[in-house]
């Protein structure tokens, strides 16, 4: 029977290191180890937090043209006037959010792509400004209440473009937002029952709800502040709304809406709208069925219909639909944790394919690799996370980051049945493969001029000297071990474990030669014969099928 009890007593290493991959971009040796001491409730709470950005906004080459760095930004303050050529400031907005991820500690940025996956926009919506807005509102409601976070994303600027509600108007309603405000970002479509009749509406809600939506519109200039969140947003023009009475079908109980005569009783409408929408039991039920797929596995049974994403659906209307309760019953229950049955190797810890996010930042994050920042030398800053990460391993892996090929996202969270399986086939697999060999190497390998330097190199063997993650590294044995305890997400058994041992790590030579090498490497400091084994190891563990797993 699977269980919503919390788990009990310390997590220890394998548990605190799941929960850590499962939340966060930036996993680390030193922060599994603080978790395992921890119960699931303490090691939760120190994850459940937006902690401060490190840079509050993007910043981006002023003079990229002359080839003399010069570092400007143009997000904040939100009166600001975006620079010419806008599109040029795409891959910085992205380096930023990338460069941020890897410094959360927490979960906020893993949530912020999770609300980005439910409520999608791509980056060529509308001026890069109005996206760094988008994205500070995901941030706003990463932790916070859903259902306001709902209600204003319905005048985000960017959305208001990308679904073209700025264009909805009293004398030719248009339905896009409408439709997709209920099949994907709230209550969902469920099955089709009849023409135009779904399971959770009717063809006829999606065109009363794109009447109530007429007449809100972009604010270009990004000087109007929403009160509570204090980011732009768009407004109101009551001369393009509808301020007929708006009435539902019996799936809303047949609710009708008063239509609102000025720009207050629009709101009041959309207010009524979304409560209206949030009072259906099925889109405390679909946040939850999402926000599972997204954090524990992609099988939804009957019984985790019933023992999990119910209970859940109840603590997220209890709670007044804040996300931050559903996930504490979530992530420290049982459950999270494989230990709700006898096998407790089966179903959920190792059981999400990592996605390019996981793969490349928690890479980065656990081997400390000194990448540059826009503080300390903005262009290896910039090809590190804007050419590299961005604008090659994504794109070659499968993961247009702010690009969804769909208004629903990215296949991997929604396309039945393969969901993040497509993050591991024949046409992603080889810029999953060469990631290893960019970070070895520190130049690019994937894509067009794959000797242009990366930005950053990882030093192999000065990491395992000095990182503190190796306990004895002149023991090949230990070495071998202490990696891939944290590195894989299930104990490897005697025979996998030699494979990486001998057959990798030492070449079939014996433990003493590797043992000699180390020793003089640290009497001499030239790496030469340590760095070609150690090389070979971190290739074959990031090669392995395991490592690709979360």
């Amino acid at each position: 029977m699977a269980s919503l009890s919390p788990m009990q007593g310390a997590l220890g290493h394998r548990h605190a290191a799941h929960l850590l991959r499962r939340t966060s971009y930036r996993f680390t040796k030193t922060k599994v180890d603080e978790m395992a001491g921890q119960t699931a409730g303490q090691a939760v709470a120190s994850l459940l937090q937006l902690y401060p950005l490190v840079h509050d906004q993007p910043i981006y080459d002023q003079n990229e043209a002359s080839g003399s760095a010069s570092p400007g930004t143009w997000c904040l303050p939100p009166g600001s006037l975006p620079p010419t050529e806008d599109f040029k400031l795409r891959p910085w907005l992205a380096s930023w959010w990338l460069h941020e991820a890897l410094n959360d500690p927490g979960i906020g940025h893993r949530m912020t792509f999770f609300l980005h996956q439910f409520n999608s926009v791509a980056i060529t919506a509308f001026l890069t400004s109005h996206y760094f807005d988008y994205l500070m509102l995901l941030r706003w409601g990463a932790l916070g209440n859903f259902k306001k976070f709902v209600t204003k994303m319905v005048v985000d600027n960017a959305m208001l473009k990308y679904l073209n509600n700025t264009d909805n108007v009293k004398a030719n309603p248009n339905t896009n937002f409408a439709r997709e405000f209920f099949e994907l970002f709230t209550i969902g479509k469920g099955l089709q029952i009849g023409p135009g009749d779904y399971t959770n509406y009717t063809e006829d809600d999606i065109n009363e709800a794109a009447r109530l939506l007429t007449g809100f519109r972009v604010k270009g200039p990004r000087n109007t502040l929403d009160p509570e969140t204090n980011i732009p947003r768009g407004g109101t023009n009551i001369d393009q709304h509808d301020t007929d009475p708006k009435t539902f079908s019996d799936k809303f109980q047949g609710t009708v809406i008063q239509g609102g005569t000025d720009d207050a009783g629009m709101w009041a409408e959309l207010d009524a709208f979304v409560n209206m929408t949030f009072a259906q039991p099925e889109t405390a039920k679909n946040f939850c069925r999402r926000l599972y797929r997204f954090f524990v596995s992609r099988h939804i049974t009957p019984e985790i219909e019933s023992d999990i994403i119910a209970p859940l659906a109840d603590t997220f209307i209890a709670a007044g639909f804040e996300i931050k309760p559903v996930l504490e019953q979530l992530l420290q229950s049982q459950h999270f944790f494989d230990a709700d049955d006898s096998d407790n190797k089966d179903e959920i810890m190792g059981g999400i394919i990592k996605s390019p996010l996981e793969l490349s930042l928690q890479s980065i994050a656990f081997f400390d690799l000194p990448t540059p920042t826009p503080d300390s030398d903005l262009e290896a800053y910039f090809q590190f996370f804007g050419r590299g990460i961005y604008g090659r391993l994504f794109n070659e892996a499968n993961l247009p980051l702010f690009s969804p090929p769909d208004v629903a996202g990215y296949p991997a969270y929604f396309q039945k049945p393969d969901f993040y399986r497509q993050y591991f086939n024949a046409s992603t697999i080889v810029g999953r493969y060469k990631f290893p060999t960019m970070l070895l190497s520190g130049k690019m390998t994937i894509g067009a001029s794959p000797d242009e330097p990366l930005g950053a190199k990882f030093d192999v063997a000065a990491w395992v000297k000095n990182s503190g993650t190796i306990s004895d590294p002149g023991d090949p044995y230990v070495l071998v071990q202490d990696l891939l305890e944290y590195l894989l997400p299930e104990e490897t058994d005697t025979d996998r474990f030699n494979y990486f041992y001998n057959i990798v790590f030492l070449d079939q030579l014996p433990p003493a030669d590797w043992t000699y090498e180390w020793q003089n490497y640290l009497s001499t400091g030239d790496d030469t014969e340590v760095k070609i084994p150690l090389g070979r190891l971190i290739n074959a563990i990031m090669y392995s099928a395991e490592y690709q797993l979360m």
